[in-house]
């Protein structure tokens, strides 16, 4: 579970920077948005990876 929290507090502040970037045309805004996407991908890759050991030993 804080690995999902995790995300979601990353999500949460990677938003911020979304609407710097796309509104205002913050360049700086933007890498740091590319940056947290990056992060997201890994966490969810976890995520992703924990379930499937879970699912296989339940199995």
């Amino acid at each position: 579970m804080k690995k999902i929290e995790s995300l979601k507090t990353l999500i949460a502040n990677a938003e911020k920077d979304a609407e710097k970037f796309y509104l205002r045309g913050n360049k700086a805004a933007g890498t740091r948005l590319r940056n947290a996407m990056q992060q997201g991908k890994v966490l969810a890759q976890q995520l992703r990876a924990e379930g499937l050991a879970i699912k296989s030993k339940k199995s």
